[in-house]
């Protein structure tokens, strides 16, 4: 180690306090609770009585099976956009772009709403409603995963495979899909994982006989009291889980091949012939993802149904719960809107804190840091419902009852939030030149005072960039907050899902209003946070 870098290092005291912050908020509110959960799952025999259930089997059949359903569709339906986008420079591709993000960042619930808003009643408790929003939700995963690779590779080799005669359809069987089978396994896995694990969708979207791992998890430990067999599932589902990731990882190192990458900012203009298959491309996956979100806010103006007139009754109801009198909601509408503001600033404030403690930790420590960074990353390979289920069977009994502390909403949020912190300024923070820092110190500065002159303004801008996304996700977390929520403090996610659950076209357009409210708060933030990303890289 030179003079200058022992001389710059960071106090190990002050570092060891630092990272034990992270540490102890991964190990208290992770670890514990996961180990709380295997503990249940394999104590008092109920691994057996569960796995002896049909039902059981029926569960895990249905999650199965419309998870490889949607991640098919998905990749067949967004090929086509992916394409191209990926091989054309057109007006709107950036839009494009921007609407397929903002559908994938918006919660759950919102989308399953949507889905309700856009099919006729007949099918908006169905198989095909779940598809269906399954697939409007992961068309991103293939366009931004599989895209990233097909506007790289090297156009030389489609020129070859025409000249000697093969047709397009031949070129792309042959040619472009081979190369492509690394990043199209990457989406798959991606998809299988979201799909595999859909809680949100399915709790608006499905009915008696079709239910998820995720929400059969939830029914036996809230309905059914059930907690040593819904440990049993969840279990299960990180098992399936994991034989997925390890699939998914062999499978990308199989299909790869070693290419010199093109630049993929040659994108060409589409030519004569070329206009209409990418229009319909581009077209049809618009209207795919944008027309539940259009019946979404048109329905909130129809209290009445699709075919009466409009009105407002459900947008003016938002800050009443009695629609009419008479007609009351069951739930404070106005009050799930100032629940979800507050429990977002403050799991965006635990965010934060915990993330730039564990950026100073991790970029300074060895060997620790990199444990830290992994364990950090968890709660990301982690089901929301298994976290709050952890949080719940935890924290039930004294000493530690904290069922009913308003906070631990706002810390399941934070656990997952957090990584998005620390992954957003942890890069910006180790490509500082440490001579910056030695420079500092022989103009007579502290090692301490050195690092917050020379690295806090540079962490800043990720910083901020890391709380917007701490607070998109924070407001449309639904699956912790099934479990760790109480009645009175229910937020607008819970919101919504009750009211679509109930009957009356009042009721669901009210549900639409809120859904609204939600995706453009959701999308407002996300927009921020990549224009803050757009000033960063022309800095």
């Amino acid at each position: 180690m030179s003079d200058s870098a022992a001389h710059n290092r960071l106090p190990r005291g002050f570092v060891a306090a630092v990272a034990l912050l992270p540490a102890a908020f991964l190990l208290l509110f992770y670890v514990w609770p996961f180990l709380t959960l295997l503990g249940r799952a394999i104590g008092a025999g109920a691994v057996g009585d569960t796995l002896a259930r049909s039902s059981t089997w029926r569960v895990l059949w249905f999650t199965t099976w419309q998870a490889v359903a949607s991640t098919t569709i998905a990749l067949l339906v967004g090929l086509a956009p992916t394409w191209a986008v990926s091989r054309f420079e057109f007006a709107g591709r950036r839009f494009f772009l921007s609407l397929l993000t903002a559908v994938f960042v918006l919660p759950t619930v919102v989308i399953g709403a949507a889905i309700v808003a856009v099919l006729p009643d007949s099918l908006d408790r169905s198989v095909f409603a779940i598809l269906g929003a399954h697939v409007v939700f992961n068309i991103a995963v293939v366009v931004r995963t599989v895209g990233t690779m097909w506007e790289q590779l090297p156009r030389d080799l489609e020129h070859a495979a025409a000249t000697l005669g093969a047709s397009r359809w031949q070129t792309f069987r042959l040619v472009v899909l081979p190369l492509l089978r690394p990043a199209i396994a990457a989406a798959a896995g991606i998809i299988f994982l979201f799909t595999f694990t859909s809680f949100g969708v399915v709790r608006v979207l499905g009915t008696t006989g079709r239910r998820t791992l995720e929400v059969e998890v939830w029914r036996r430990a809230t309905q059914l009291g059930d907690i040593g067999g819904a440990a049993v599932l969840a279990v299960l589902q990180l098992v399936v889980l994991a034989v997925l990731v390890g699939w998914s990882t062999r499978a990308q190192r199989r299909y790869a091949r070693s290419l010199q990458l093109g630049d993929p900012s040659r994108r060409e203009r589409p030519r004569r012939r070329e206009r209409l298959p990418v229009g319909l491309a581009v077209g049809s996956a618009l209207v795919l993802v944008g027309a539940p979100l259009v019946a979404l806010v048109e329905r909130s103006f129809r209290p009445n149904g699709p075919a009466n007139a409009y009105g407002l009754d459900a947008w003016r109801s938002i800050d009443n719960a009695e629609i009419r009198p008479g007609l009351r909601l069951g739930i404070d509408p106005l009050g799930a809107l100032q629940n979800s503001a507050t429990t977002a600033a403050w799991a965006t404030l635990f965010a934060v804190a915990i993330g730039v403690a564990a950026v100073v930790a991790i970029s300074t420590l060895g060997r620790s840091g990199k444990l830290l960074d992994t364990g950090l990353m968890l709660p990301l390979g982690t089901s929301a419902v298994t976290i709050g289920f952890g949080m719940l069977i935890t924290f039930d009994t004294p000493p530690v009852d904290w069922r009913a502390s308003p906070w631990l909403v706002p810390i399941g949020h934070a656990l997952v939030a957090a990584p998005f912190v620390v992954r957003s300024a942890l890069g910006v923070v180790r490509g500082i030149d440490p001579n910056q820092r030695a420079a500092a110190a022989t103009l007579g500065a502290s090692p301490l005072r050195a690092w917050a002159t020379t690295t806090l303004p540079v962490m800043r801008r990720p910083i901020a960039t890391g709380a917007g996304l701490a607070a998109a996700i924070s407001l449309g977390e639904f699956g912790a907050t099934s479990f760790l929520s109480r009645t009175g403090s229910e937020t607008l996610p819970i919101a919504i899902e009750r009211l679509l659950g109930r009957t009356g076209r009042l009721f669901q357009a009210q549900a639409f209003a809120l859904s609204t409210i939600l995706a453009i708060a959701t999308i407002v933030i996300v927009v921020l946070v990549d224009l803050g990303g757009d000033r960063a890289r022309r800095s």
